[in-house]
């Protein structure tokens, strides 16, 4: 969620042009509070939350790279 605040300013800074369906309200504000706001969040995790985090998240990539190699379309070319 983090990246996904941060994402939406740097959207509205540096693309300013683009079509938006939708629009985040009191940009920088709102963004700038949801960053720091998860960061407090995930600053207040158990150290074993982490351990867990970075063992699924092993696993999770393991599971794609290895279904990517034996399934990738442009393997097959």
């Amino acid at each position: 969620f983090c990246l996904v605040c941060a994402g939406v300013w740097m959207m509205r800074v540096k693309m300013p042009h683009l079509p938006r369906s939708f629009k985040a309200p009191l940009v920088p504000f709102v963004p700038l509070a949801g960053i720091v706001v998860c960061l407090y969040l995930m600053y207040s995790l158990p150290i074993e939350s982490w351990y867990r985090l970075a063992v699924w998240l092993l696993l999770g990539l393991a599971i794609y790279f290895f279904y990517g190699k034996k399934h990738s379309k442009i393997r097959e070319q």
